[in-house]
């Protein structure tokens, strides 16, 4: 029987994760409302550290204001319970300790029977990390995942927490960038958008922007032209770049039109970036879980410089969308989703079953409880997609190739 379950945001921010707080929330004061509920401040670091706030009374009768905000009222981190080094340095576990069982003894203090996370690939993993420890430790605890990345890069979910809100913002955050391009003659505009190793999301913002020039009025006479505003050039991870051809095509366009605009995914290109600087002898900046920070290597930069001398650029503007869209309150076709997987979250947690709620593509898109040792991170963008490769045709680029490398 379920007394008490502990819920916690982990990774980075992405427009769910209030809402999918306040759907538990919701869902449990509905069906169990004897249920105990704490949530653990800034994910895995708030439960190995035991600091948690209590769902209260109060809290419970206005659950459904956190469906109207942004970011997450808990807090984030990101705190990967396998690496110790990382732990003991940022002063969270003791040198020698085991991260996995302080965080299952933690949990077993608490009284916690049941755990709901809700993140990314690597909250996830770090979940199925700690499920497994409990099944083979006999810790009496079911783990529910909710996964959100505004990548939508989960592997098998068809589609993850909060990314469809994020293509939409970035759409919105374009719509003022791009409205720059007359601030200088020969403009090169770069909007780079979040996507480490998925170019979903840059490719769906690029989509949502052009709905929006779709829907608008033009009045060229005065230099309000659909082309100034276009969408000239898509990059993502999983296609291949020409660099020499894309700046004979672009300075085309430079030429014709008076400016450029490239949306850029920030994984687009990084393993030249990162050849580049390992063969300069920089070193390479690399989260608790080994991937490159991507703020420091700065691919929007690195393609802007390679770039502007190319099309004669005598303006060069990078715009990054991803912390103004990814701290949004999600739209609605994210709160209906939402719905749906943290109501099967509850169900699944009082019958004790454990998994990452999803549509399951290997499933025929069955929303279930995912087994965790089934879900990973990187699952890539597919670039033959009919939408894609027709955005990709009207911007000059042709059929995308598949990189060779990403």
């Amino acid at each position: 029987m379920v007394k008490k379950v502990a819920i916690l945001t982990a990774g980075g921010f992405a427009p769910c994760l209030s809402s999918a707080i306040g759907g538990l929330i919701e869902r449990y004061t509905e069906l169990a409302p004897e249920v105990e509920i704490i949530a653990y401040r800034h994910g895995y670091q708030g439960l190995l550290q035991g600091d948690y706030l209590e769902v209260t009374d109060a809290v419970r009768a206005k659950a459904g204001l956190l469906h109207k905000f942004g970011g997450s009222p808990v807090g984030n981190s990101r705190v990967k319970l396998t690496n110790l080094q990382n732990l003991v340095k940022r002063g969270l576990v003791e040198p020698g300790a085991d991260p996995l069982k302080v965080a299952a003894d933690r949990l077993v203090a608490d009284g916690v029977d049941v755990l709901h996370t809700i993140g990314g690939d690597d909250t996830n993993t770090t979940a199925a990390d700690l499920a497994a420890f409990l099944a083979n430790n006999d810790y009496p605890l079911t783990v529910v995942g909710l996964p959100k990345t505004i990548d939508n890069d989960v592997i098998p979910i068809k589609q993850s927490l909060g990314a469809w809100t994020a293509a939409e913002q970035g759409a919105i955050f374009a719509q003022n960038v791009i409205a720059e391009h007359n601030s200088g003659s020969r403009m090169l505009i770069i909007h780079e958008v979040m996507g480490r190793h998925c170019g979903w999301l840059t490719a769906a913002t690029a989509a949502e922007y052009v709905k929006w020039l779709d829907a608008q009025e033009w009045l060229p006479e005065i230099g309000l032209s659909r082309e100034a505003w276009d969408v000239h050039a898509v990059y993502v991870p999983e296609a291949e770049i020409d660099m020499a051809a894309e700046a004979d095509r672009l300075h085309k366009i430079m030429d014709e039109v008076g400016n450029v605009t490239i949306f850029l995914s920030e994984g687009a290109g990084l393993d030249a970036i990162v050849a580049e600087m390992e063969a300069a002898g920089e070193t390479i900046p690399r989260d608790p879980f080994g991937h490159v920070k991507l703020d420091k290597v700065n691919p929007g930069k690195w393609f802007a410089d390679r770039f502007a001398d190319r099309l004669d650029a005598e303006k060069v503007m990078v715009q990054k969308s991803g912390y103004f869209a990814r701290s949004a309150a999600a739209n609605d076709a994210d709160l209906a989703l939402i719905k749906k997987c943290t109501d099967l979250a509850v169900d699944c947690a009082l019958r004790g079953e454990s998994g990452v709620i999803g549509e399951d593509e290997e499933n025929g898109d069955k929303l279930s409880a995912i087994a965790f040792d089934r879900i990973a991170g990187g699952k890539a963008f597919d670039i033959t997609q009919e939408w894609f490769v027709d955005m990709l045709h009207a911007t000059g680029q042709g059929d995308p190739k598949p990189a060779t490398a990403h």
